[in-house]
């Protein structure tokens, strides 16, 4: 979808902001691009829409080099949200939506039902908020404005750059749910650049981490964990992760010992234990059974962090749960395996604090 190929940016007072990177963004893909003040994660973010241009390499999207794109054309494909919201305040909430929309001379009757659409789909009822203007909305609210605007003319990509960073942390954890339930429901391939580690696990698909001008490491935010390329992604990672905001896919038993198909629960071949998850044969959750009973369970995402978890935890009583990725069961989460990780956290601390 997008491509970088030894891309270099040197600025004319001879700083170095880019040394040839390579990097691919995969379609439909959240990528998160994080790393120390200066690294150059907003240098790369701008070079997609050529507001900034590269001093040698190239970048492509969907194969084809972007300076062959109409300029203009290039940046309507492009939904572009911004920290500083900035929305035009004389214009009421459907104007500042319906900018691109009207370049790309969209049918009036089409581009009203965009609008509903993408309200709804964030939680702005239209028919209170459409004809408001932005000073009489919430911080929040008008970042949610500045996401709708980037995706009314419907582009292929949207660049967000530390759009949630000037917000309350309430407001800010709520607009990280809303982008990633937003995510799945449109598909839109989306780089996400921020200076917060936790925010960037959280709402990765992979994160790309950066230092001095170069990429550390890409991957899926589990396997940056687990195996950091080398020490500056260990520590960039480890000092600023409460061990409570892993992600559940990093822990979970992926053994099978506690999922069986429907066809086993049929047949009676299933080991004697208090508590299991059955599957059908496609892949997704059938039921639980606990202590010799089907049983309702409810189903953990595999990029809720472990604190969320332990929220679905708290409505039941069941000592393990199911996970799954994509609507099928991956494995599961017990108890055990969440004190174990916190054990293990806690004995990694001490160590590292001891003297």
């Amino acid at each position: 979808m997008i491509t970088f190929k030894d891309v270099t940016k040197t600025y004319p007072d001879g700083t170095t902001a880019l040394k040839s990177i390579n990097l691919s963004v995969n379609e439909g893909e959240l990528l998160t691009l994080i790393g120390p003040s200066g690294c150059g994660k907003t240098t790369t973010m701008k070079m997609i829409n050529r507001l900034i241009e590269p001093t040698d390499g190239e970048v492509f999207i969907h194969n084809k080099n972007i300076k062959e794109y109409n300029i203009h054309e290039l940046r309507w494909n492009i939904g572009y949200v911004l920290q500083e919201i900035a929305l035009f305040p004389h214009m009421t909430i459907e104007e500042n939506i319906s900018i691109v929309p009207e370049m790309k001379k969209w049918d009036k009757k089409d581009l009203s039902n965009r609008i509903d659409e993408l309200m709804s789909m964030v939680g702005l009822d239209p028919s209170k908020h459409r004809k408001r203007k932005p000073s009489e909305l919430s911080g929040g609210q008008q970042q949610r404005v500045g996401v709708l605007r980037a995706l009314a003319g419907d582009p292929d990509i949207i660049l967000m750059d530390e759009p949630f960073s000037a917000l309350d942390p309430i407001s800010r954890e709520q607009l990280q749910k809303d982008i990633l339930s937003l995510h799945k429901k449109i598909k839109k391939t989306i780089v996400f650049v921020t200076h917060d580690i936790d925010e960037a696990m959280a709402m990765g698909d992979r994160v790309c981490l950066m230092q001095e001008g170069e990429i550390v490491q890409v991957d899926k935010p589990q396997q940056l964990i687990l195996h950091p390329a080398n020490d500056f992604v260990e520590s960039f990672i480890g000092e600023r992760k409460s061990p409570w905001q892993t992600a559940v896919d990093v822990i979970i038993d992926q053994t099978n010992k506690h999922v069986f198909s429907s066809q086993q629960y049929e047949e009676k071949s299933i080991p004697d234990q208090e508590a299991y998850v059955v599957k059908h044969s496609d892949g997704s959750m059938a039921f639980g059974v606990y202590n010799g009973k089907k049983v309702d369970m409810p189903v953990i995402e595999h990029g809720k962090t472990l604190a969320e978890a332990m929220e679905d935890f708290n409505q039941v009583n069941y000592p393990l749960l199911p996970v799954t990725r994509n609507h099928s069961v991956i494995g599961t989460l017990s108890y055990k395996d969440m004190v174990l990780h916190l054990q293990k956290q806690m004995k990694t601390n001490d160590e590292v604090t001891r003297p």
